[in-house]
């Protein structure tokens, strides 16, 4: 995807102009493009998933937000392979969120790449920065979470809801709270033997 120069810029980690024309239409362009996915809901999943690759940079198989999902720019989004949002879902995406394979998002997530300065003055000029988020396969995000920008979520990590994600959470651990710390290692004890017969 061919990104302009003021774009390039925020993808890039430094300061920028929030208040562009450009960025301000494409948050404009992104606001129309999620309407259309969030009122296509009842619609056949192949009809919704390429309403879906129409605004997003990337989407897998099964890829799938409930209504209503909000993003920022939708270019910077990358989603794997059986993706699933509930409801209300809101991705800022100026820095770039890569989420992989078999990930679950409980209802009202956050995911914030972009921050304000926070001198005033240059805040009420428009100058932002953007951290990308990267989220591993077999994750799950418990409702109400908000994931901050710069963060790494590893494989198969659990976030319990309500919980703000300032940094970086290891793969195969449960982490909650705010701010988000490691409570534990997920095991071979977790497995409640659901599998145990299942076909496939």
């Amino acid at each position: 995807m061919d990104l302009s120069a003021q774009r390039r810029h925020l993808r890039t980690g430094a300061m920028y102009d929030d208040t562009t024309d450009e960025l301000v239409q494409a948050r404009e362009r992104a606001v129309l493009a999620t309407d259309a996915y969030n009122t296509a809901f009842g619609r056949p999943a192949d009809a919704r998933l390429a309403l879906l690759r129409e605004l997003v940079d990337q989407a897998g198989e099964n890829a799938h937000f409930e209504p209503t999902f909000r993003c920022e720019f939708g270019d910077g989004i990358r989603l794997g392979d059986n993706f699933y949002a509930n409801f209300d879902c809101v991705m800022l995406d100026g820095g770039g969120i890569t989420i992989g394979d078999d990930v679950l998002l409980g209802p009202r997530v956050g995911i914030y790449t972009s921050n304000h300065a926070l001198d005033p003055r240059e805040r009420a000029a428009g100058a932002c920065y953007a951290r990308p988020v990267r989220i591993g396969d077999g994750v799950w995000i418990g409702g109400g979470v908000t994931v901050n920008p710069g963060v790494t979520i590893g494989d198969g990590a659990v976030i319990g809801s309500g919980s703000v994600v300032t940094r970086d959470v290891p793969a195969r651990t449960v982490a909650a709270g705010n701010p988000a710390r490691v409570l534990r290692e997920i095991t071979a004890a977790d497995r409640t033997g659901y599998l145990d017969g299942v076909p496939g």
